[in-house]
């Protein structure tokens, strides 16, 4: 549900920053480092110890 979430953000944040003048292809690396580290944190949260994945 997290990574969802994430996603949704990166999104939304690539629109918003879209949408007030900032080019396309600068918002989109911007939303794709905000996904690229949710997924990161996701994919690494099951290697901290006590975790059962």
């Amino acid at each position: 549900m997290g990574f969802v979430i994430t996603v949704t953000a990166g999104l939304v944040t690539w629109i918003v920053l879209w949408a007030i003048g900032v080019k396309g292809w600068g918002g989109f690396l911007l939303a794709a480092a905000i996904i690229l580290v949710g997924a990161s944190v996701k994919i690494l949260s099951g290697y901290l110890p006590g975790r059962r994945t």
